[in-house]
């Protein structure tokens, strides 16, 4: 069945904003050549002309490309089968080519999306350096990141209920392009609104990179492919970040790692041809021609346009607050806390952990070998997990390592009330905590991804990554008033929370291993 792709509608709109996109970040690179012979430190540079009409550009092609994603879904709708579709075929079909063609496609996007925060820690100390300002006022970027990604995950989960999957992504993507002037900005006032605008395209990305991989792999394969999609690509988006940092930026400074925003999204762009749109999305949307052709492509067959099947019991009308309070309340807390509390233990605990550990008297390089030597027990963590979310069960794993989060969090306050403390202890606790929390990330999203209904999936799964986030900014304001500075007493603080929203998540969440979207859906609509 060849139907015409109605994500791009306006494809000359589309691909003219794109080409502005690029021709207005392309504008900023003679003058970051013009300052090599100063090893490319533009600080206090006069723009140019030619830079203010590529900063022109850049919004220009963004509102294109914007127009030439919008879907025309009234007049899609017409003369459009409305014959509800079932998705057996979808759930009980083999993973063929076109499913791993898509899932290499995603597993980019997340390594993209990655990488451009992860960017953060190794372009600080450079631009400490050349704007000669102190750690904690460039440490203010982290900041402003963070809460951009708060907004971003909330904004895009919104976008992809409205407008589809595929055109957020896309867009987020367009916007990882724009934001790689950053690299040729001669103040810092400028990184802080660029970075701000690159947390809004990286904490959209995500979460709904999540919400398509769950509806278009089939049931028996859609958990572990997740978590695995989370577990991977966040290991590589750290490598690639940390890599380029390594290779780069001795010879082009800290700046060329915002530039690499340019070629990274353009690569996302170049694989829209293997990313679809969910056929469930295009299915509440009204388009069952559309979603039947993407059935059709990736699972051969489809049912018969005639066949009767019974519909979704949430209809598109429900509200998202509406239909949270009412069927999706007690899930959702237990995840939105879980999150808040990850981002206090990633973003504060962890992050304020070498100091502690130096205050007690250890050396700098004992202290990065200590925690490195930690990390390493972290890596076949996520094996671990992939293979008890598939075979076991997803909730119960989920809880299970948030557990084993608070569990390794009152590992350092046990050992201080001891006085046991040492280099083996550390390294236990530690060890302990990098791989419960590792896991707990890379199962939240995804579990959040299979039990939202189709029509909020994006706008639910968008504010569970937002919770990780927002307790970034928390940890990180806890961490200026003072309450990481003792290690103990702080584990202590974080883990209480913890094991109550995991025994909140226990018995409010289900098992959601190789079972149909609209299953799960149907089993909270009842209870």
């Amino acid at each position: 069945m060849q139907v015409k792709d109605y994500s791009f509608h306006h494809p000359f709109a589309f691909w003219t904003g794109c080409v502005f996109l690029t021709l207005g970040v392309l504008s900023h690179i003679p003058m970051f050549v013009h300052a090599s012979h100063m090893g490319y430190r533009m600080m206090g540079m006069p723009m140019s002309n030619t830079m203010l009409v590529g900063m022109a550009m850049i919004p220009m092609g963004l509102l294109f490309a914007c127009y030439g994603l919008m879907p025309r879904l009234a007049l899609l709708r017409q003369d459009n089968c409305s014959a509800t579709i079932h998705f057996h075929v979808a759930d009980h079909s083999p993973l063929n080519w076109e499913h791993f063609k898509l899932v290499l496609a995603l597993l980019v996007a997340v390594i993209v999306d990655v990488m451009k925060p992860a960017t953060l820690g190794f372009v600080m100390p450079g631009m400490a350096n050349e704007y000669q300002i102190s750690s904690e006022s460039v440490g203010s970027l982290a900041l402003i990141a963070l809460t951009g990604t708060v907004f971003g995950s909330i904004l895009w989960g919104r976008l992809a209920d409205i407008l589809g999957r595929r055109a957020a992504i896309l867009l987020s993507a367009l916007m990882f392009i724009g934001t790689s002037i950053c690299g040729a900005m001669p103040s810092f006032e400028w990184n802080l609104i660029m970075c701000f605008l690159m947390g809004l395209s990286a904490g959209g990305l995500l979460p709904i990179t999540f919400t398509l991989m769950a509806e278009m792999i089939p049931a028996r394969h859609r958990g572990w492919l997740l978590v695995a999609l989370g577990g991977v690509g966040t290991a590589a988006g750290y490598l690639l970040a940390s890599g380029a940092a390594a290779i780069l930026e001795p010879l082009f400074s800290w700046r060329i790692l915002w530039m690499l925003g340019l070629p990274t999204g353009i690569a996302v762009i170049m694989l829209n041809r293997y990313i679809p749109e969910s056929p469930r999305f295009l299915a509440n949307a009204g388009l069952g021609k559309e979603a039947r052709a993407v059935l059709a492509r990736y699972n051969g067959q489809v049912d018969s346009e005639n066949e009767s099947v019974e519909p979704e019991k949430a209809t598109a009308t429900s509200g998202f607050l509406k239909t949270i309070l009412r069927t999706y309340s007690n899930i959702t807390i237990g995840l939105l806390g879980v999150g808040i509390v990850w981002g206090v233990v990633n973003f504060g605990f962890l992050l304020w952990l070498p100091t502690n550990l130096r205050n007690m008297g250890m050396s700098g390089e004992t202290t990065n070998l200590l925690l490195a030597q930690s990390g390493l027990f972290a890596l076949p963590g996520i094996l671990l997990v992939v293979w008890l979310y598939h075979h076991w069960s997803s909730v119960k794993t989920l809880v299970l390592f948030v557990a084993l989060t608070a569990i390794s969090l009152l590992l350092y306050w046990l050992f201080d009330i001891f006085g046991v403390i040492s280099n083996n202890t550390i390294i236990v606790a530690t060890a302990c905590l990098l791989v419960s929390s590792s896991g707990v990330i890379a199962m939240l999203i995804p579990y959040a991804a299979e039990i939202y209904p189709v029509h909020l999936r994006g706008s639910g799964t968008g504010i569970v990554a937002a919770s990780s986030k927002f307790g970034g900014i928390l940890g990180a304001v806890l961490g200026i008033m003072g309450v990481f500075g003792s290690l103990s007493s702080a584990a202590l603080l974080i883990a209480i929370p913890l094991l109550f929203f995991a025994f909140v998540l226990l018995k409010s969440g289900i098992d959601t291993r190789g079972r149909r979207l609209e299953d799960i859906q149907a089993e909270f609509e009842n209870r």
